[in-house]
C-alpha cells in the first residue's frame, strides 16, 4: 500500500476507500504487524499468483461490525 495501512485506514474512516489492491510475498519477520489498522469487510474481486508473489484486488464493503456483547 502506497502511504501505508494507516493512511488507507484514514481514507476508510471517511468512506473514501473503494478498493484495495494488495501485492504480497510471504516472509517471516517475527511477530508481524496488521496490514490495515482497521477491521474492514472486503469482497475479493481478483486473485493472481506468480511464483511466491500474490496480487489481490478487494472491494471495500464497509467497516467490520463490532460485537454487541
Amino acid at each position: 500500500m502506497v502511504g501505508g495501512g494507516d493512511l488507507a485506514g484514514q481514507f476508510a474512516d471517511l468512506g473514501l476507500l473503494d478498493r484495495v489492491w494488495i501485492h504480497q510475498c510471504a516472509v517471516v519477520l517475527g511477530s508481524g504487524r496488521p496490514l490495515l489498522p482497521r477491521r474492514l469487510r472486503l469482497h475479493r474481486r481478483q486473485l493472481d499468483t506468480d511464483g511466491q508473489f500474490t496480487a489481490m484486488l478487494f472491494d471495500v464493503v464497509g467497516p467490520e461490525p463490532r460485537d454487541s456483547a
